[in-house]
């Protein structure tokens, strides 16, 4: 994968808390920010995704394997026994 290095400002006390949390989880700097952002992307476009393949389901619609046409009437459907 090709990189490219970036600069970024952030305010003091964030950066220390970022230092720490790498840190922390054994990670370098670097790494923290490139998954925190990777997962922001994955959430971002797995929900649009997500989304247009729902609009695409209902706009074909579901074969319930009736033809188009019901096998009773709406009256037999609802009758009370």
């Amino acid at each position: 994968m090709e990189r490219q290095n970036v600069t970024l400002s952030l305010p003091k006390t964030v950066l220390k808390k970022a230092k720490l949390l790498a840190h922390k989880e054994e990670k370098s700097l670097s790494a923290l920010i490139r998954e925190s952002l990777e997962e922001r992307i994955r959430k971002n476009t797995g929900y649009k995704e997500a989304m247009e393949t729902e609009i695409r389901r209902m706009e074909q619609g579901l074969h319930l394997g009736t033809g188009g046409r019901m096998p009773c009437s709406r009256e037999a459907m609802h009758e009370r026994r």
